[in-house]
């Protein structure tokens, strides 16, 4: 998106309802109106808001509506007394590893004989028939599949076949024809009736393991695993899946958070160390930008393993190894994942030149399968709109697609699904396979969908901030109140701010491409950094007037606390008009 053809988009604000919520909660009244603006109505639900408690989540008892769901507790519960190997299996992304990992640790701790392994990129998605084979040979008695398994239906049967039993646990879309498994928990299956239908996989093995729990405690079992050590699993699966950060997972996040920052895991207790987090990871942005990337980087580069066992292992000699590991090849794929990138802006810049698509589908020979996922997430980020990017060996395609503007992308890909050769996922992410021939049909499909979904519109330029503030405004205090509105994620975005007519006062380029700007509007000063903004610096002068999108934040780096603007955009003040939003919300 050319930031300079933005426009603007002020929720409407409610003065009144602002101030006596502000007043009742001890809240500035703009962090009243975001409250608002979030759809809190009243005092009561402010406060539950704003302190989420694992009280408020709906007892695992409710999904037993859901098909299988009390089959898999008794099956497991046999399997624990019966001290049988249950094999634990999980996908190559952080959903699926700490699915793995959450399972494996309760089970360990449990007393259960437990088989853990995670897929394999190259062995294409899911849970695979190679991987039955391996875990039979381990004499696995039962097997609980974790962020995948719905669509694998010849390993299902397969598995049936060697009088396995198969537990699917899972969060993507449901196919016409539902998996052949002893127990499917997926809360978008046909007559599940648990109200939140946004968990991922790992906040459905949580639910799972707090019913095996009551259910072992009822037996009179000695070893009860206590729930609360394993919602930093859930945190960390929940923000990298781009799960929604409401209802069940809000406190679920909110109460992981809190876990992670204690930092009891060896390896992510490592891991933080590594990347900088000395006190621990305490926001949703920790968890996004500096954790989850180096939990997913193994699996990218091709296998998941060194990911699971920085998650459950106990030593932490052996969990320093580990986490060093992943951050070295994250650091791999860092180099892979720029140059895929450059190459997918250069194609989309291509189609832009042609038209103007409202999803971009890009695809190549020889760009890695691993980075495909990351660098569609990009091209959201750049173009503010839905991006698919393939990977092609021979004519045959693997890719990811990321969601923008509220297109269902499972519903996008179902509808293109003659087109495909496979395909999975939900709203906001998806994977495919696709026939090299057909690359330029999808795109096509894709976009006669998101206008079937949308509207007939081109993909919009707009910006939709929270509130226009005044500089002065933006202290520490305001920014320790803006804290309290996290965990940040889908469904819950971060406060986006404008300010308007700022003076620059001095900028530079600092680090890989970051732009460090001063800011003055009267007497206040305020320093804001623009993460890989850099590219702008040459059009900007000092003395001039600018307009900035941005999200206050309270830097603490070597023990200096100073408040400071993370920049979203930067424009000059006379390009970027202004409206109010024709609703909230």
């Amino acid at each position: 998106m050319n930031p300079s053809l933005a426009r603007y988009v002020v929720r409407p604000a409610d003065p009144r309802r602002a101030r006596l919520l502000g007043e009742r909660l001890g809240l500035r009244h703009l962090t009243a109106q975001l409250l608002i603006n979030r759809g809190v109505r009243d005092e009561q639900e402010a406060r539950k808001y704003l302190d989420p408690r694992l009280s408020d989540l709906r007892p695992p008892e409710g999904m037993q509506p859901m098909a299988g769901f009390a089959t898999a507790v008794e099956r497991l519960k046999k399997s624990v007394l019966d001290r049988e190997t249950v094999g634990v299996f999980g996908d190559y992304d952080v959903d699926g590893i700490t699915t793995c990992a959450l399972l494996t640790d309760f089970l360990n701790r449990a007393g259960a004989n437990v088989a853990p392994r995670v897929a394999r990129r190259g062995d294409g998605y899911g849970f695979g028939k190679g991987d039955a084979h391996d875990l039979a040979a381990l004499g696995c008695d039962v097997i609980v599949t974790g962020d995948c398994g719905t669509s694998d239906h010849e390993t299902l049967a397969l598995c049936k076949q060697m009088g396995i039993d198969v537990i699917v646990v899972d969060h993507h879309q449901v196919p016409e024809r539902p998996p052949q498994a002893l127990a499917l928990l997926n809360p978008h299956q046909p007559g599940c009736a648990f109200p939140f239908k946004g968990l991922a996989s790992v906040g459905v093995a949580f639910y799972l393991a707090a019913a095996l729990r009551t259910r072992l405690k009822a037996a009179g079992w000695p070893h009860l695993p206590d729930l609360r050590d394993f919602l930093d699993l859930v945190a960390i699966g929940t923000i990298a899946d781009l799960a929604p950060l409401t209802e069940e997972n809000r406190v679920l996040v909110h109460s992981g958070l809190r876990e992670l920052k204690r930092c009891s895991r060896p390896g992510l207790r490592a891991l933080c160390e590594i990347v900088g987090l000395e006190e621990g990871a305490s926001t949703s942005a920790d968890v996004a930008f500096r954790l989850a990337p180096r939990l997913n980087a193994p699996g990218r580069l091709g296998d998941a393993t060194e990911a699971l066992l920085l998650l459950i292992e106990t030593d932490q000699r052996k969990a320093r190894t580990h986490a060093e590991n992943c951050n070295e090849m994250n650091t791999k794929r860092q180099l892979v994942q720029e140059g895929v990138l450059k190459d997918a802006r250069a194609a989309v810049e291509e189609q832009l030149r042609k038209g103007n698509p409202e999803v971009l589908v890009v695809g190549a020979q020889g760009w890695h399968p691993g980075v495909v996922g990351i660098v569609a997430a990009k091209l959201v980020d750049i173009y503010n709109r839905p991006a698919v990017v393939i990977a092609f060996e021979d004519q045959v395609g693997r890719g990811s697609a990321r969601s923008a503007q509220g297109f269902h992308l499972y519903q996008g890909l179902h509808g293109v699904s003659s087109l495909l050769l496979r395909y999975g996922g939900h709203a906001a992410a998806a994977g495919l396979s696709v026939h090299m021939d057909n690359l330029d049909a999808v795109r096509e499909s894709l976009c006669t969908a998101y206008r079937q979904q949308l509207g007939e519109r081109l993909a919009s330029t707009d910006v939709t901030v929270d509130a226009t503030v005044s500089l002065d405004e933006i202290d520490e205090r305001l920014t320790q109140e803006l804290s309290l509105l996290e965990p940040f994620g889908i469904g819950n975005h971060e406060p986006l701010l404008l300010i308007r007519e700022a003076e620059l006062v001095r900028h530079r380029v600092v680090g890989s491409g970051h732009l460090q700007l001063t800011l003055r509007t009267g007497a206040t000063l305020r320093d804001a950094i623009g993460f890989g903004l850099g590219g702008r610096a040459a059009e900007l002068k000092s003395g001039g007037k600018l307009n900035l999108t941005f999200v206050p934040q309270l830097d603490t780096h070597r023990g200096m606390r100073r408040v400071r603007l993370r920049l979203r955009e930067v424009t000059p003040s006379t390009d970027a008009p202004t409206k109010l939003a024709a609703n909230q919300g």
